[in-house]
């Protein structure tokens, strides 16, 4: 099922799915629980992220063609670090460039798979990890990247947890119809110019060997959300390096979930 949560004309937040041509069917009960489709269609006024975020934890240097233009080595383990929940940003919505870095913050993209755990998991194997799955939708990790290298402490959760830089959507696929999240195609188009290509099949540790390892001695709770890493292509590693400005749209897309599109603003 594709799960949209989105605001109606009497401005109720709802959840729906078949949307198309400005409105959608609702959905009625709980999202990690039993969903019931009504008959009833209502108008979509505006898109929500999918998912009420619990928490976001996030994969670093996870496909191997980005950890070979970044210059580092493959890492041993997953690489780890979250974002604030106040991050989440919607689809269509404008992402503002952080004004506290005097000499330009260097805002860059990172299109991802951002995977949504349905099921409380602690201490799970990587045979059953995607059980504890609910779905996936895309994500943007929005990076400032003076504040990621230099202004914290060596330390991502800075440059990376700015309002707004995370922004997911459109919608929420729920993982019965993917079978294989290894084996999806994503790109990330910038002003209309294509930035990263590349397929899900390039990541080091798949999608069930992060839930295993975030998992260990952790709780998953349901609505965590975790974004699985982006692929090469990003602004900072090019050659001169390109970042994101005021008036750029900026859209990510990964094959049979969707296409995010974000606009920049001061």
């Amino acid at each position: 099922m594709k799960i949209i949560r989105f605001i109606d004309e009497c401005q109720n937040e709802q959840l729906g799915t078949d949307c198309h041509d400005g409105s959608a069917a609702l959905l009625d009960g709980d999202l990690y629980g039993t969903l019931i489709p009504c008959d009833k269609r209502v108008t979509v006024k505006s898109l929500l992220a999918p998912v009420v975020v619990a928490n976001i934890f996030c994969i670093g240097l996870n496909y191997r063609e980005h950890a070979m233009e970044t210059g580092k080595e493959l890492p041993r383990y997953p690489i780890v670090f979250m974002k604030p929940t106040t991050a989440v940003t919607n689809p269509d919505s404008a992402i503002a460039l952080p004004k506290c870095c005097e000499r330009g913050p260097e805002v860059d993209f990172e299109g991802e798979l951002a995977v949504v755990i349905g099921r409380t998991a602690k201490d799970v194997s990587e045979t059953d990890a995607l059980k504890h799955v609910f779905g996936y939708t895309v994500a943007n990790d929005i990076s400032a990247r003076k504040w990621q290298r230099h202004a914290g402490g060596g330390q991502w959760i800075r440059g990376k947890g700015f309002d707004g830089f995370c922004p997911l959507g459109p919608m929420l696929v729920t993982a019965d119809e993917i079978a294989d999240p290894q084996q999806l195609n994503i790109s990330t188009v910038l002003n209309g110019q294509t930035m990263q290509q590349s397929s899900t099949a390039d990541m080091i540790f798949s999608v069930a060997q992060l839930i295993s390892f975030l998992s260990q001695d952790t709780t998953l709770l349901p609505g965590t959300v975790i974004l699985t890493g982006t692929p090469s292509g990003v602004g900072v590693a090019r050659k001169p390096p390109l970042f994101l400005a005021n008036g750029d749209h900026i859209s990510v897309e990964i094959e049979r979930i969707g296409q995010l599109n974000n606009s920049i603003t001061c």
